[in-house]
């Protein structure tokens, strides 16, 4: 299967509960990500972060799939 060129956008309700959770699965897939970026968003009470990625379709629902299984995690993916 071939790789494609993504963007990931995580937003995180609950930083101190849930960012640990999403930064030991980022890990586990660190080897698709070829970028990060991560910022709080204070004045809407959640943190956002970019991750740009080169990987298979596959490989990308099985990350996006682990974190959107989160308590206060949502996942959107864009694939080119």
């Amino acid at each position: 299967m071939d790789k494609r060129l993504g963007i990931i956008g995580i937003t995180i309700k609950n930083r101190f509960e849930s960012a640990p959770k999403v930064n030991n699965t980022l890990s586990e897939f660190g080897n698709i990500i070829v970028g990060r970026m991560g910022l709080p968003f204070r004045e809407k009470g959640v943190n956002v972060i970019g991750i740009i990625i080169e990987a298979t379709t596959d490989e990308v629902g099985a990350l996006t799939g682990k974190l959107g299984m989160l308590e206060g995690v949502k996942v959107k993916s864009l694939l080119v």
